[in-house]
């Protein structure tokens, strides 16, 4: 049985948007959501949804965020950042658990979903699965006041996606492709089945205490992804791997452009650490969800193609 009162911090997001329309679909208005973001006006097609209530708050701040779990069943934590310096990294993905935690138990709510990554360890490459890393060890010791479950989704795609979706887009201007990473290994899961994942995890108490690695039916090279956005897209450009002293080139010169970089040598490094499930805990299968593969679903959103001018648009929206 899905909780009454749920709180999504970063419901705005990627995955939290598929959330949210999951549970209104299951649930109609008798799930109360509620959805804080620093800006509620750029997100107009969540608040038309019945039953959700979107909030202007600053979720890093302690008082605020102990305010708005007041009263809630459940909170799922969906917060992620992809680039940033260390500090970051530290301030959404350990500083922000910890403010969490701490929230939780002034306010009385125990139940919390937590959404990680692949690919986290002590010994991880780069400062995103480094922070991942480190946020998971804070609400793991909180656990005792707690009833955590943590996710650890794969690459996700999905119509919104800012990855395959990029990779269409890029080829739709290039006439080759320069690939930093070419050979990285990803398990792509869709977005739709993130989301069920978190719905399900919402409605069996019996997946507390466990943390499931999310990921789709295929493991492809980044090489194999770019390829296969172009095709879809009708924008199919040769790929050329770059060698590894190349790549960091390229993704110091993606880091020095204006706005948020499409790579950074941060990112590199992740790529560093095969994206993919590792067999040893349990997944999408063990909660009852039959994973998607690629090719079908991405086929829906890129097959009429992607015109220069939405490299622009995509571009000045990262």
């Amino acid at each position: 049985m899905t909780p009454n009162k749920i709180l999504i911090l970063g419901g705005s997001g990627f995955v939290g948007r598929a959330l949210c329309e999951q549970l209104v679909r299951q649930h109609g208005g008798a799930a109360a959501i509620t959805v804080p973001s620093r800006r509620p006006a750029a997100h107009r097609g969540l608040q038309v949804l019945p039953g959700l209530d979107m909030i202007e708050a600053d979720v890093h701040d302690a008082a605020q965020l102990t305010q708005l779990l007041r009263g809630q069943d459940l909170v799922v934590n969906l917060v992620a950042i992809l680039q940033g310096d260390e500090a970051a990294f530290e301030r959404a993905h350990v500083q922000l658990p910890r403010t969490l935690a701490a929230a939780c138990r002034e306010a009385s709510v125990r139940r919390l979903i937590h959404v990680s990554a692949l690919g986290v360890g002590p010994a991880a490459p780069s400062r995103y699965l480094r922070s991942k890393t480190r946020g998971e060890a804070v609400l793991q010791e909180a656990a005792a006041e707690l009833d955590l479950t943590l996710l650890r989704p794969s690459v996700i795609f999905g119509a919104d996606d800012q990855f395959l979706n990029l990779f269409a887009a890029l080829q739709a201007w290039f006439p080759l492709m320069p690939l930093a990473g070419a050979d990285a290994q990803f398990q792509p899961v869709w977005v739709e089945d993130v989301a069920a994942a978190i719905l399900r995890c919402m409605q069996d108490r019996g997946t507390i205490g466990k943390t499931y690695e999310l990921a789709g039916p295929q493991v492809l090279r980044l090489g194999e992804l770019v390829k296969l956005a172009g095709r879809l897209s009708g924008h199919e450009r040769r790929v050329l791997p770059l060698p590894a002293v190349l790549a960091k080139a390229q993704a110091l010169l993606m880091e020095s452009l204006p706005g948020e970089p499409m790579m950074s040598r941060d990112n590199l490094a992740s790529m560093e650490v095969p994206n993919i499930a590792s067999g040893t805990l349990p997944g999408l299968a063990e909660l009852g969800i039959q994973a998607h593969a690629v090719e079908p679903i991405a086929a829906a959103y890129l097959r009429h193609g992607v015109s220069k001018m939405d490299v622009l648009r995509r571009g000045a929206h990262r």
